[in-house]
């Protein structure tokens, strides 16, 4: 579900119609992100990693409210839930775009992580499903590259405003275990303060 915001009353109008009107309105950031409690919590629960990170990564997602907001036919709608876009490896290491339903409970998470993972093995080519909706994070992991900044393939004439975020390899250093994490955002809706937002949120999750 999704409810179209009135950008006449948003006070964050100005800023949309300037940053919506150029030809990259995406910038990036990237953070060194703790990892050290989460990776032994997913071990203790027997969860895999990449499944614990992601399940965090969109609780916060779905907490910030502009990271929901989408823009379609040059309105800004604002969706009730935002769900997962990642890229999956395939044993030919190929890799298929995914949807992967988000949930706050974490084992039914992890259950649609699995099916989707399963589901993408069986398939070829990169849409291996309709995408039409665009209630999505587009995310990916680079778990053999601690990268320090990354940047993504656009086609600028192609109407997109879905945040991207990438996880790159985990490092361990005397016990303290880091990745970095990289994030792309439509400046036309989400500003520094709300990855600020995101990113304290995310930690917390982290955290837990």
């Amino acid at each position: 579900m999704k409810q179209k915001l009135d950008l006449n009353s948003w006070n964050r109008k100005e800023h949309f119609e300037f940053f919506s009107a150029m030809e990259e309105p995406f910038y990036g950031i990237t953070q060194t992100i703790d990892c050290t409690n989460a990776y032994e919590t997913a071990k203790e629960l027997g969860i895999s990693f990449f499944t614990y990170y992601l399940h965090k990564t969109m609780v916060a997602v779905n907490a910030i409210e502009n990271f929901r907001y989408r823009i379609i036919d040059n309105e800004v709608y604002v969706y009730d839930q935002i769900d997962a876009s990642a890229t999956i490896m395939r044993e030919d290491k190929t890799f298929g775009f995914s949807h992967i339903k988000f949930d706050e409970d974490l084992l039914q998470f992890s259950k649609n992580v699995d099916a989707e993972i399963a589901r993408i093995q069986t398939t070829q080519g990169l849409f291996t499903r309709d995408f039409s909706e665009k209630n999505l994070i587009h995310f990916s992991a680079l778990p053999w590259i601690n990268f320090t900044s990354i940047s993504h393939a656009r086609g600028f004439s192609y109407p997109d405003s879905c945040p991207k975020i990438s996880f790159g390899k985990l490092t361990d250093l005397n016990g303290q275990k880091t990745m970095p994490m990289s994030m792309h955002v439509h400046h036309g809706l989400i500003d520094g303060y709300h990855i600020g937002l995101f990113l304290e949120e995310f930690e917390k999750q982290m955290n837990v």
